[in-house]
């Protein structure tokens, strides 16, 4: 696989699509830091680190973060629209000043900087700029 993020935003994408209630894929400190502000934003429920047993002996267990999809009481999905935005094959970075409103303020852009990974908003606030990742809303 050769972009893990954008496996992860497809997973989270499918999911919701067919009314999941939780999803699962292989875990990252990456992957980690985009779920716990997925949760802080309240796109998702919540998200554990699941360790799953080795298959066959001489194997490692592995590490599985599992999300928890959120809808609304009458099954309206919380996650609308997931993009990926800098790609393995065509990077895109933002400065302080150029850091983008999604759907005008209505959803989020997550961005990696050099004081780790943030939404958007926090990354003006803060005065940094970086990568972005993924637009939310």
């Amino acid at each position: 696989m050769t972009d893990p993020i954008a496996d992860m935003l497809t997973r989270i994408r499918n999911a919701v699509t067919a009314r999941h209630a939780r999803v699962e894929m292989p875990a990252s400190k990456l992957k980690a830091e985009i779920a716990r502000i997925l949760q802080d934003e309240g796109y998702i429920a919540g998200f554990k680190m699941v360790e799953t047993p080795a298959e066959r002996e001489g194997k490692a267990s592995r590490q599985h973060i599992r999300l928890f999809l959120k809808y609304s009481p009458t099954g309206d999905k919380a996650i609308s629209g997931i993009e990926r935005v800098s790609r393995p094959g065509r990077r895109v970075y933002a400065n302080r000043d150029q850091v983008p409103a999604v759907l005008g303020g209505l959803g989020v852009a997550i961005l990696t900087t050099s004081r780790g990974v943030m939404t958007g908003q926090a990354a003006k606030k803060a005065g940094v700029g970086g990568e972005i990742l993924c637009n939310v809303w």
